[in-house]
């Protein structure tokens, strides 16, 4: 991580020159946002992958629970995204509150929880990806802010981007989400065979983060539509 953050910065600093007018913190809020765009990139294409497209998880070609299956390869993708939420929580204490308010320490907090339990236990982890395809709107919540730093709010590649965040937000944070609870439900019998604090992390945490995710949605609508307005 630490390596992603400092070639991020060696790059802008050559390539951006907004990115030299910045203070302090917006330079390290820069470069950690670059660190978190690898970072869902990776994580997206790697849960897509294990969700949609691998046996693992598949209901037919394998037998005994879905829940409680694992390999190698899926652990140590979960391996990386326990490492990013540590270090992307520690920057966000540390900098407290200028990289994200006590919103942001929920939400790294119980996804770094269920993610190393998941990953030490081998529990849950099909869930655990599931809820990880909801980083593929990082990205673009990312570049919204580039753009806004780089003084192009008014460009329509901010609002262009501005109409990807509602698409990837809608169907990855919230309609996503509404499957993941109908596959819990579909699963329940295999559910319950999960340790109790796999099972309390399975029905608490996609819950809280959905709840965050429909706020957050409402503030997203918001921006969207005081975008058109200028516009007119």
């Amino acid at each position: 991580m630490a390596n992603v953050y400092d070639l991020t910065q060696l790059i802008s600093t050559f390539n951006f020159r907004s990115y030299n007018g910045l203070s302090k913190t917006q330079r390290i809020d820069w470069n950690n946002r670059g660190v978190s765009t690898l970072h869902a990139i990776f994580t997206s294409i790697v849960s897509l992958y294990f969700v949609f497209w691998s046996d693992l998880f598949s209901d037919h070609d394998f037998a005994g629970s879905i829940i409680l299956r694992s390999s190698p390869l899926s652990t140590f993708a979960l391996g990386i995204s326990v490492g990013y939420f540590i270090s992307d929580l520690g920057m966000i204490c540390w900098l407290y509150p200028s990289l994200g308010g006590v919103e942001y320490i929920v939400h790294h907090s119980l996804s770094g929880i269920a993610l190393a339990y998941s990953m030490f236990t081998g529990e849950g982890q099909l869930y655990t990806f599931m809820v990880l395809i909801s980083e593929v709107t990082t990205p673009e919540i990312n570049m919204r802010w580039y753009l806004d730093m780089a003084g192009l709010k008014r460009s329509n590649a901010y609002l262009i981007n501005g109409f990807a965040i509602f698409v990837a937000w809608l169907v990855a944070r919230i309609l996503l989400f509404v499957y993941i609870f109908y596959h819990v439900y579909l699963h329940h019998a295999q559910v319950m065979q999960m340790h109790a604090v796999g099972f309390l992390l399975v029905l608490c945490v996609p819950m809280v983060l959905a709840i965050m995710n429909l706020m957050w949605f409402g503030k997203i609508i918001k921006g969207l539509m005081k975008t058109l307005a200028k516009r007119q």
